[in-house]
This record gives structure tokens, sequence and C-alpha cells, in this order.
């Protein structure tokens, strides 16, 4: 078996495993958000009416952290709560700790812009802040790892949904656009912060394989370290294409 299979396989084999502890957290995520809401119903909202985030009052501003799991409606969950898994997902499944800082970044951009520019004494909860998020973080995070696939994933959900950012600009009744534009704009501040920092291998002489006497010569590189295309060329070696 050749260098190049083995690692396609180990790196195939890591992303799966990523991808499933990204499902069942995205699922658990998802869970306490509708225990949540059970609650909240049972008493009347008075947990999203304490709990928000609340503009200009600072004793209000651990809202930030508790806004996101509280709705204000059965409807309301409902339309956040499908966005949340798909994106959450595809922020989760290239690591699910990088994930959390993500989420308490996020949460925190889109609650200060809530409370530093909404209007005074407005209440604000609910989970699209998180959602405008991660989307921004998936549609930007492949540029700045400069990864393959997360850049075509980002192109494909940022042309599917690009309508979306309709929600981020004033203009729709009962919408919080501050807390979509506070929450892309953190995931986009996420993708660059959570980036990944590679460094460069240094290159070694490689090791002829010896079969039955005779030495077979190993496949050269066809991208040695500091060619401009070495990340694109690892890749595709990855995904088995070269």
């Amino acid at each position: 078996m050749s260098r190049t299979t083995v690692t396609a396989a180990v790196t195939a084999e890591q992303m799966i495993a990523e991808a499933r502890k990204a499902f069942f957290v995205m699922f658990g995520f998802l869970a306490v958000v509708w225990a949540l809401q059970l609650a909240n119903w049972g008493s009347d909202y008075d947990l999203a009416r304490r709990y928000a985030v609340v503009a200009g009052e600072v004793d209000r501003l651990p809202g930030m952290l508790t806004a996101p799991f509280l709705h204000l409606s059965w409807a309301h969950i409902e339309s956040n709560s499908g966005p949340l898994f798909v994106f959450g997902f595809l922020a989760a499944y290239r690591g699910v700790a990088r994930f959390f800082g993500l989420t308490a970044l996020v949460a925190v951009a889109s609650g200060l812009a809530i409370w530093c520019f909404e209007h005074d004494g407005v209440g604000t909860v609910g989970a699209s802040g998180l959602v405008f998020g991660y989307f921004g973080y998936v549609v930007v995070r492949g540029f700045f790892d400069r990864h393959l696939v997360d850049s075509l994933v980002g192109i494909v959900m940022g042309a599917s949904y690009a309508y979306t950012l309709t929600l981020t600009v004033p203009g729709t009744p009962g919408i919080s656009w501050l807390a979509h534009l506070g929450g892309l704009v953190g995931g986009v501040i996420g993708a660059w912060v959570f980036r990944d920092r590679r460094t460069k291998a240094p290159v070694t002489a490689p090791v002829p394989a010896v079969a039955s006497g005779r030495a077979t010569p190993a496949v050269p590189d066809s991208s040695p370290a500091g060619h401009p295309r070495a990340d694109l060329h690892k890749e595709l070696r990855d995904l088995g294409l070269l």
C-alpha cells in the first residue's frame, strides 16, 4: 500500500470520527434547547424574560450566554432548529473543541450587538444569532484554512443561503437583525481566530523500500514544501485524487 493511500485512509477515518462526534454534539445541543423550551413554556415564558439580553442594562450582560438557548414561542424554536443543526454540524465536524470556542465567541458578538445598539430596554432571545455565526464561519473557513473541501462547502452553502443575509439589515418586523449581524460578524472573526496554523514539515529524503533483495524507488512528492500549490496538492492527495 502506498504512502498516499495510507494517508488518505487515516484522514478519512479522522474525518468520519469527528463528523460522528459533531452529530452527537448537535443532537445534544438541540435536546437542551428543546428541553429549555418546555420549561420556558411551562413558566409562561418567564425564563425568556428573565434571561434575555436587554439593551443598555449592565446586569443583563450575562444574558449573552443564556439568550441563544431560549425562544419566545414554538414557531420561533421550530424555525431555528433546522438551520441550527445543519450549520452547527458543518461548523463542528472539523473539531468539536474548536466548535465550543466558536459558539462562545458568536454568542458574545451577537449579544454585544444587541446590548450596544438595540433600543434601550428591549430584550432579545433566540438561537438565530448562533445560526448566522455558524453560517459565516462555514462560508469563509475554507479560505482561511486553505482547505479545498471546506472551501467548496462554503461556496455551496453561501450560494444556497445567500438570501438569509437580508435578515441582517433592518426591515423585517419582529426580527432582531442586530443579533443576526453580530452573529455573522462573530462567525467570520471565529474563522480567522480558529484557523489552522500549519507549520511546514522539514524535507526528508525518501527511504527506498526493499523487497526480495531489490530496492523499489519511492514515488517523489509532486509538491515540495514551499511550492505555491503545496496545500492544494496535499488536499488532493488526502482525498486519493493524486
